[in-house]
């Protein structure tokens, strides 16, 4: 699909959106829309763009095609640095919170990195199932220590995935992911030559580590930033960088721009259905994105081995 209507796709949807909500916009409309509703479409767009190239880069850097920050330890590890800020830091603000949660998540998807490295049988299931053991590892310690401190109701308060908290005044640190994907954009075709190995980028005189540093820091801070912000959205970063690939191929430079409008187009989908089903309430995003997401990620799993 060409990004001129992938982006005219995502402005019908915007405006749907902003129609959509249980207050009468006849009676106080301004008010009802800048500081609830457009804040809340702007953070929807931003967070599917954001997780959609994390997702990406994870692939390309790992060169599997289902790496992503939910199955690279890089939410996980996040989930712990929210913990520790939760801790350490209990009256700081969001951005302390964001700060101590890309720091865990950096060290995390390092870590992950490490391990992956040292891997001899680099199968496409395998390599998943690895940064989902070493997520897990990390969940549980983040759950025995919440336990400790009687915050896991406050955790999992931290990770729940819903837009309908976000108002005028708490998702602007949503605006960092910004520079962040205008980085990825042109880190691409850097991506991309990682992606084939160190040894050819070393032979194309690329410095691969530092490609592949600048890569996870991107994730990991995009990650940290949309948990901090909106919460956990599970397989967003999984199937949208696979589904664009079926069809655009592998170049990120070609399907940077594209994944990055699908995935918003696709989150505002989500956030719709979330706010239509049981209207005047909603459904959480992170539930909605987790059972579409889980289906589709069925799908290519069995497409794959089919192949």
């Amino acid at each position: 699909m060409k990004n001129i209507y992938l982006l005219v796709i995502l402005v019908v949807l915007a405006v749907i959106s902003v129609s959509i909500g249980a207050a009468d916009l006849m009676n106080d409309e301004v008010n009802i829309l800048l500081l609830s509703r457009v804040p809340r479409v702007i953070a929807v767009i931003i967070a599917g763009m954001g997780m959609s190239i994390a997702g990406v880069i994870m692939q390309q850097l790992s060169r599997n095609k289902f790496a992503a920050p939910t199955t690279a330890t890089t939410v996980d590890a996040a989930k712990f640095g929210v913990l520790i800020s939760l801790i350490l830091f209990p009256a700081s603000g969001s951005l302390v919170k964001m700060v101590t949660a890309f720091a865990a998540a950096l060290l995390g998807t390092l870590l992950f990195m490490t391990i992956l490295q040292s891997l001899k049988q680099k199968n496409t299931i395998f390599v998943p199932l690895i940064g989902i053991m070493l997520g897990s590892v990390i969940d549980a310690v983040t759950t025995v220590i919440a336990y400790r401190y009687d915050l896991v109701q406050n955790i999992s308060t931290w990770m729940m995935g819903n837009f309908s908290m976000v108002i005028k005044g708490r998702y602007e640190l949503l605006y960092l992911s910004i520079p962040l994907l205008v980085v990825a954009y042109l880190y691409a075709q850097q991506f991309t030559i990682a992606g084939m190995g160190e040894d050819f980028a070393t032979n194309l005189a690329l410095n691969y580590h530092l490609v592949v540093n600048t890569g996870v820091a991107i994730v990991a801070l995009i990650t940290a930033l949309v948990i901090i912000t909106v919460g956990r959205i599970p397989f967003l970063g999984l199937v949208i960088p696979n589904i664009v690939a079926l069809y655009k191929g592998d170049n990120l430079r070609n399907t940077i721009i594209t994944t990055a409008l699908f995935g918003a187009v696709f989150l505002l989908v989500c956030d719709i259905f979330s706010r239509i089903m049981i209207y005047p309430y909603e459904i959480p995003i992170g539930l909605t994105v987790g059972v579409v997401g889980s289906i589709i990620f069925l799908y290519l799993v069995v497409r794959r081995r089919g192949q």
